[in-house]
């Protein structure tokens, strides 16, 4: 496994947690389609979370959220849709959410509905 992937999968599991304290319950992680893909899946009542989770070192540089570019964006829609379909959850009301990890703080900036 690269560095990468370890870090990212290490911003997956802290928001992953983060999302269990605040009473949502992990439907899937790592959801991929040929056209996109979604970090983690989560629901909460009738609400479906699609989360794009970025890690950083720092926030020197950038937020991470600015990573998520409008064609970034449309990959995600289009897979939460294939997800919505295959598993009958097609009347569930969805959030786009983008998970901001700092691995100099372990500080999660959580962004709900950010796009």
């Amino acid at each position: 496994m690269t560095r990468k992937r370890e870090i990212g999968d290490f911003g997956e599991e802290l928001t992953a947690s983060y999302l269990e304290k605040k009473g949502y319950r992990i439907l899937d992680r790592n959801y991929s389609k040929p056209f996109g893909e979604i970090d983690v899946i989560a629901i909460k009542g009738d609400l479906i979370a699609f989360v794009e989770v970025k890690t950083r070192k720092s926030d020197d540089f950038a937020y991470a959220a600015e990573a998520v570019d409008f064609y970034k964006q449309q990959r995600i829609r289009r897979a939460s849709q294939a997800y919505l379909v295959e598993n009958d959850m097609t009347d569930f009301l969805m959030s786009f959410d983008v998970s901001e990890v700092y691995l100099d703080t372990r500080k999660i900036n959580y962004i709900e509905n950010a796009f």
